[in-house]
């Protein structure tokens, strides 16, 4: 038996202790939102955040989150309030096909709430371990960047 909080929601279940964590969010959880890549946690699509951090869901064996808080692409924001990086994203069209976006977001999200001032080295050295088939990557830096400004007071806030 696992006990974990996810998204604010304590959720305790019983699974194989060596199941990997994306499988208990899709499959046992229903929530859709934290994508299946590689299965190596090398493409980033399955990131989601382990208190606090960024964590790659697809290697991690739920065991290791027992008594943790974790949180998906469903708790960053809402349709009626959606994280400034969500109103940045739309802003500057990131999304092509889409489907790394909630790892993007996960990963920038982890990036500004441990650095709200990053510098683009500090962007892109954060964001390396997110592929983006599309080739996104200048539209992704543009509306970090556009959400660091934004908290710093540099441009008009999202």
């Amino acid at each position: 038996m696992v006990t974990f909080t996810l998204n604010g929601i304590v959720h305790s279940l019983d699974v194989p202790d060596d199941t990997p964590l994306l499988w208990v969010i899709r499959d046992e959880l229903k929530l859709k939102g934290t994508k299946f890549g590689c299965g190596m946690g090398l493409c980033g699509a399955c990131t989601v955040h382990l208190n606090g951090q960024a964590i790659r869901s697809c290697i991690t064996p739920v065991a290791t989150i027992n008594g943790q808080r974790l949180m998906t692409i469903e708790g960053l924001g809402t349709p009626e309030q959606p994280h400034p990086l969500q109103k940045a994203w739309v802003q500057h069209s990131v999304p092509q096909c889409g489907y790394c976006q909630s790892g993007q977001l996960m990963s920038a999200s982890a990036l500004l709430a441990a650095n709200p001032h990053p510098t683009e080295a500090q962007i892109r050295e954060a964001m390396s371990g997110n592929v983006c088939r599309c080739g996104t990557y200048p539209r992704i830096l543009k509306a970090i960047q556009t959400v660091t400004n934004a908290m710093t007071g540099e441009e008009e806030t999202l």
